[in-house]
């Protein structure tokens, strides 16, 4: 799938420190979701659909990807 994320509006969580190297998300048309590395904001991309960003997100809250 080649999604144009030329236009997209990236951004950090408002828990990142200023300068620090983090992921950033942006929310892409047809309700698409957009992730990178935020050192590298030129690289690959990975984009979700909007089912898959919540289940995603339903997983990092219910603590399915903390490290034992």
């Amino acid at each position: 799938m080649n999604v144009d994320l030329t236009g997209a509006r990236w951004f950090k969580s408002s828990r990142s420190e200023s300068g620090s190297q983090c992921v950033e998300v942006a929310f892409l048309d047809g309700g698409q979701i957009g992730v990178r590395d935020s050192k590298n904001p030129t690289g690959p991309a990975l984009v979700f659909t909007p089912g898959e960003w919540e289940a995603f997100t339903a997983g990092v809250n219910d603590g399915e990807f903390d490290r034992p």
